[in-house]
């Protein structure tokens, strides 16, 4: 199985990309792993909130098959536990699953279209995090999730 991770916009902070970074190595060593930055949408005034997702959108479709496993993170989803996420990794795995994509939407989260493309939307929390933070809690949460499925000493109950 290969999963990329896809989110929109590019991250400012020199620290959350480092972070990011040590986690998709760790990942690596379990999992063929590709993370995908989607450039941000150059805005104007004349740019509403509906334009920018749909324009993201357009950009976010584009790359995905229709053979794709796609998983929204969006707040407003069912939320997994650590070892449910584990369970449905190894579920994906063991149905043979090619591509399981997940997506990180921008500031304002996703147009319509994404979302009727989506196999599964979950939430990692029911707070509110930028969607350049949240690039660190998925990883963190996708490397404890391997460490869970081979017994690895990492989590704790």
């Amino acid at each position: 199985m290969n999963i990329l991770l896809i989110a929109v916009g590019k991250t400012d902070l020199n620290s959350i990309s480092h972070l990011c970074d040590d986690y998709f190595k760790r990942i690596k060593r379990y999992i063929n792993f590709e993370f995908k930055i989607i450039k941000d949408i150059k805005t104007t005034a004349k740019t509403n909130e509906s334009i920018q997702k749909k324009l993201e959108g357009e950009k976010i479709l584009s790359e995905l098959s229709s053979s794709d496993f796609v998983v929204l993170l969006d707040e407003k989803a069912k939320e997994f536990t650590s070892r449910e996420f584990a369970s449905f990794l190894e579920k994906q795995m063991n149905m043979s699953t090619k591509n399981l994509i997940f997506v990180i939407g921008g500031a304002y989260g996703f147009s319509q279209e994404v979302y009727d493309r989506a196999n599964l939307k979950f939430s990692l929390s029911q707070m509110t995090f930028s969607h350049q933070i949240i690039r660190i809690i998925f990883a963190e949460q996708l490397y404890r999730a391997f460490t869970i499925i081979n017994n690895e000493p990492y989590h704790h109950d």
